[in-house]
């Protein structure tokens, strides 16, 4: 695994835009603001071509222009490090022209995204063994005053910070709209991570059962958005099996959150997941709340959703961690080696650049 150098001060942040851009508010305003955040703290910017584009379907440009822009962006001397400007529908589309082979064989260069980002964070790690961060875009800096979590986040990102532990509020439903495009999250749901562990009953069967106990495993981190994952899954872009592989000595720890998935589309993903043969190896789960949260569908949630199929595995599953769509969010590192520590319903994850 290759970990890229850490922002440095007064380094140079780029941005770049595969999937959406900011080209309507609140996105305008936020990401704006952002630059001038970064600007008054010491740093320089660099904007690739398609920031401010909406002229996309699904992502900000055309898939040619949004891999262009990526390629030139990451093969470039001049940006230090990259943050994605937004999610959005369509990055996988610009795939087949992301340029892997000079990327792999290019000097590493932090990555930062989500959700739709998947597409390239996760990549980035499984195809070429650079390590990628998982956590917020670029508008999200813009906010007023930065949340713990973001603070948190740049911390990580300029090497300071490699520890990251559950926040105490969530936020359910969100403040920042067009004319509020700088209002901070709105934190009103408190916080709990449910862990799950498994034994066998008298016949032998597997069961899955919740503990309040501490729960502690350690592995080498990797996941993103499943809606992203799932769509990735058996294409020629899928090289989870050989990831797997090269660190089977550590052990895999997969982290997994949902956008547009409701629980039948979770349990789906999941099954997909497990016959392509993504989890060998595996030492645990960390689950995001998902966005569709306290769903019920006939007679399934979004615990027995995952817990009824990765119960096989044997291993610990922590649910609700705040990772994905529903703020705040813990930033990952895709390929460093985690170690996870649950108990009284909160996390804490160490990562080690190893």
């Amino acid at each position: 695994m290759r970990f890229p150098e850490f922002l440095k001060k007064n380094g140079t942040i780029g941005f770049v835009a595969p999937s959406f851009g900011c080209n309507i508010e609140p996105y305008k305003t936020s990401f704006n603001h952002a630059l001038e955040k970064f600007h008054d703290m010491g740093y320089q910017t660099m904007l690739g071509p398609n920031c401010f584009e909406g002229s996309g379907i699904g992502i900000s440009n055309t898939p040619e222009k949004c891999a262009a822009e990526l390629n030139k962006m990451y093969l470039s001397d001049e940006a230090d490090a990259l943050i994605s400007c937004g999610g959005g529908e369509l990055m996988c589309e610009i795939l087949d022209n992301v340029d892997f082979d000079a990327i792999n064989a290019a000097k590493p260069k932090w990555y930062m995204g989500y959700s739709d980002n998947t597409n390239f964070t996760f990549l980035l790690t499984t195809i070429c063994d650079v390590a990628s961060i998982y956590g917020p875009c670029a508008g999200t800096f813009g906010m007023e005053p930065w949340d713990e979590s973001i603070e948190d986040c740049f911390s990580l990102f300029t090497g300071k910070k490699m520890m990251m532990q559950s926040y105490p509020l969530w936020e359910k439903e969100g403040l920042r709209d067009e004319e509020h495009p700088l209002e901070p999250y709105n934190l009103t749901e408190q916080s709990l991570v449910r862990g799950f562990l498994t034994q066998k009953d008298h016949t032998g069967e597997v069961q899955a059962f919740e503990t309040e106990g501490t729960i502690k495993f350690k592995g080498r981190l990797i996941g993103g958005c499943m809606d992203c994952l799932v769509n990735l899954t058996g294409t020629k872009f899928d090289q989870v099996k050989s990831f797997n592989e090269r660190y089977k000595e550590d052990g895999i720890i997969w982290y997994l959150e949902s956008c547009d998935l409701n629980v039948f589309g979770i349990r789906r993903a999941i099954w997909q997941m497990i016959h392509a043969g993504w989890f060998e190896h595996v030492k645990g789960f960390l689950i995001g709340r998902p966005l569709h949260f306290g769903e019920e569908m006939i007679g399934l949630d979004q615990y027995h959703a995952v817990i009824d199929l990765l119960k096989e595995y044997q291993v610990p599953v922590l649910m609700d961690l705040d990772i994905g769509h529903l703020a705040p969010m813990m930033t990952l590192i895709n390929g460093s080696t985690a170690s996870v520590c649950a108990e009284n319903g909160k996390v804490k994850i160490n990562m080690e650049l190893v």
